[in-house]
């Protein structure tokens, strides 16, 4: 039960992510560049790489999984 209050806290509250943000991810793109610009926000996230501008829709939870960092 204590274990997955704090995984609640801190992935379900703490990500703020709004459209124009810069994200940062743990994996790159196969282009090379691991920044991402958000375009839209819901139960899904579409992102454009900041190297080759390919846009992908990318499930919220996928997305909280793997990002790095915010950049605002």
């Amino acid at each position: 039960m204590y274990r997955i209050i704090i995984k609640y806290i801190w992935f379900g509250d703490n990500m703020n992510i709004n459209v124009g943000d810069k994200i940062t991810m743990k994996k790159p793109h196969p282009c090379g560049s691991k920044e991402f610009t958000v375009l839209r926000v819901g139960i899904d996230f579409k992102i454009k790489c900041c190297g080759c501008d390919h846009e992908v829709m990318v499930p919220r939870s996928k997305l909280e999984r793997n990002i790095k960092g915010v950049n605002l």
